[in-house]
C-alpha cells in the first residue's frame, strides 16, 4: 500500500492554476444564469410552493420546502453565492454554503431529478476542497499569503475526472438493446424534421441508427480524445457540436453550455494564461512550468488526500454500475437508475389509480392520481416506484389521521420506449406495508412486453 501511495507523489506537483480559475468563474457564472432562469420562468413557485406535497429523495424523506417565501430567499442566496464563487469572495464559505443549499433544493423533489443538477451537487462538493481562489479572486486582496499561480495536480485531475464521468458512463448506459435498436431516439426525432440540414432524414431508420451509434461513440470516446494532445482539438470540436445538437433537439437547460465550458479543463492547465499573455503581450508564467515537491516522501496529509481521492473515485465508479447487480431492466424498474448518468435513454409513460381498502372491509376507495398532482409531477410519479411508495404511505397516514386502518394498492400500468402498456406495479400488494425500494422490490412487475419493430406512435 505504501509503495502505491509513494508512486502517487506526482499528484502533488504544482501546475498552473489558471484553467481551474477559469473553471471556477464559469461555474459561478452559469449557476447565476440558472438561478435567473428559475425566477424568470416562475419555477420556484411551480415546483415547491404551488404543490400539495413534494417527494424528497431517500434517505431524506422528511425534508420539506422552506415555508412562506423561504424558497425564494433560498434562490436569492444561491444567486449571491454564485457571484461570490465567480469573483472569489469568501470562496471556501461561499462554495460550502452553495453546496449545502443547492443539495437541499435538489433533494426536495424526485420528480425533478436532473442529471446535470446531480453533477452540480458533486462538483460543488469537490470544489470545497480545491483552492480555486488562490489567483484572480477578491480573497487574494486581503489574504496575500494564499496568492499563488500554482495548484496541486490532483485538483486538476479531480475536476477532469468529474467531467469525464458523465460522458463515459453515459456511453456505457447506451449499450442496451433499446438504444442500439434506435429507441427512444426514433420516437423523439420524428417530431424534429425541421432540424437544419439533416432533419428531413429523421424519419429514416438509417439516420436514427447513425444518430444512436454516434451518440454512444461520442460519450465513450470523447474523454480519451480530450486527454491526448493529437486528438484534443478534434475531441473538443466534436464535443461542442454534440452539445449544440443536444441543446437544439432537447430541453436540457444549461447542461450543454456548462459541459462545453467544462471540457476546456482538458486543455493544458496554463492555456488561459497563455492566451492572455499573447493578447496582453505579458509573461505571467512560463508555459511549461511544473514545480515538483522538494521531498519525494509522501507526508501524512498527502496520504490522507490520496486515500480520500481513492474512495471518491471508487464511489463514482460503483454508483453508476450498481444496477448491474440488480435483476431486471433498469429503465423499467428504476432500481439503480438515478445517479448512473442514464441521460435521454428512455421514453416512459404510466397511468393508473390507487385502491384504498379498509382493514375491516367497511369501504373501498379509488384515488385517481392525475386529479391529485400537477401534470409535471404526475407523469413522473406513475413511472417511479420510489414515488409510488411515498404516495401509498402518504395515503395510509391520511386515513390513519381519520382513525381508519387501511391497505393501499397501486394498480398502475406503464410503457417503455413505445412498447404496449403492461402492468407495472403488482395490484395485489399493499405498498404501504412494504419497505422503501432501495435495492430490489418484488412488487415491481418485470418487463415482459417486446420492443415494437415498427416506429411507435
Amino acid at each position: 500500500m505504501s509503495f502505491g501511495i509513494k508512486n502517487l507523489k506526482f499528484l502533488f506537483n504544482q501546475v498552473d492554476i489558471s484553467s481551474i480559475v477559469l473553471f471556477r468563474i464559469a461555474f459561478g457564472f452559469i449557476m447565476f444564469i440558472e438561478v435567473l432562469r428559475y425566477f424568470d420562468h416562475n419555477w420556484i413557485s411551480r415546483y415547491w410552493i404551488d404543490v400539495n406535497t413534494n417527494f424528497p429523495f431517500w434517505p431524506f424523506l422528511s425534508l420539506r420546502p422552506l415555508g412562506g417565501d423561504g424558497m425564494y430567499f433560498l434562490f436569492i442566496l444561491l444567486g449571491i453565492l454564485s457571484i461570490f464563487i465567480m469573483i472569489g469572495f469568501l470562496y471556501r464559505i461561499s462554495i460550502t454554503l452553495f453546496f449545502m443549499s443547492f443539495t437541499y433544493m435538489f433533494l426536495l423533489e424526485q420528480a425533478r431529478y436532473l442529471n446535470h443538477f446531480y453533477l452540480i451537487v458533486l462538483l460543488s462538493f469537490v470544489l470545497i476542497f480545491i483552492p480555486a481562489h488562490k489567483s484572480f479572486s477578491l480573497d487574494t486582496l486581503w489574504q496575500k499569503h494564499i496568492r499563488s499561480k500554482y495548484i496541486s495536480l490532483w485538483c486538476l485531475w479531480l475536476i477532469r475526472f468529474m467531467i469525464g464521468v458523465p460522458f463515459f458512463f453515459g456511453g456505457i448506459a447506451k449499450i442496451n438493446p433499446d438504444w442500439l435498436a434506435g429507441q427512444p431516439l426514433q420516437m423523439w426525432l420524428s417530431d424534429d424534421t425541421d432540424f437544419p440540414l439533416i432533419g428531413r432524414f429523421f424519419t429514416e431508420k438509417w439516420m436514427i441508427l447513425i444518430m444512436s451509434y454516434s451518440g454512444l461513440l461520442v460519450d465513450i470516446l470523447l474523454v480519451p480524445m480530450l486527454l491526448f494532445k493529437r486528438t484534443r482539438i478534434w475531441g473538443f470540436l466534436i464535443g461542442v457540436l454534440f452539445h449544440l445538437m443536444n441543446s437544439k433537439l432537447f430541453t436540457i437547460g444549461i447542461f450543454p453550455w456548462f459541459m462545453i465550458a467544462s471540457t476546456t479543463i482538458f486543455f493544458p492547465p496554463n492555456w488561459p494564461r497563455t492566451v492572455l499573455n499573447k493578447i496582453l503581450r505579458k509573461k505571467w508564467l512560463q508555459n511549461d512550468t511544473i514545480v515538483k515537491p522538494k521531498s519525494a516522501v509522501v507526508v501524512k496529509s498527502e496520504k490522507h488526500t490520496i486515500i480520500a481521492l481513492s474512495i471518491w473515485v471508487l464511489l463514482m465508479i460503483f454508483i453508476p454500475l450498481r444496477h448491474f447487480l440488480i435483476p431486471g431492466n433498469v429503465s423499467w424498474t428504476e432500481e439503480g437508475h438515478k445517479y448512473a448518468w442514464h441521460m435521454k435513454l428512455r421514453s416512459k409513460k404510466g397511468k393508473g389509480v390507487f385502491i384504498v381498502k379498509a382493514k375491516d372491509n367497511s369501504f373501498t376507495d379509488t384515488l385517481v392520481l392525475s386529479k391529485q398532482l400537477p401534470r409535471w409531477q404526475y407523469r413522473v410519479a406513475v413511472t417511479k416506484p420510489s414515488i409510488i411508495w411515498q404516495i401509498a404511505n402518504l395515503i395510509r397516514r391520511d386515513y390513519l389521521k381519520q382513525g381508519k386502518e387501511v391497505a393501499v394498492y397501486a394498480d398502475i400500468k406503464a410503457r417503455l420506449n413505445g412498447r404496449p402498456y403492461q402492468q407495472f406495479i403488482d395490484p395485489e400488494v399493499d405498498i404501504s406495508t412494504e419497505p422503501f425500494p432501495i435495492w430490489k422490490a418484488d412488487w415491481i412487475v418485470p418487463l415482459s412486453s417486446a420492443l415494437p419493430t415498427h416506429a411507435p406512435q
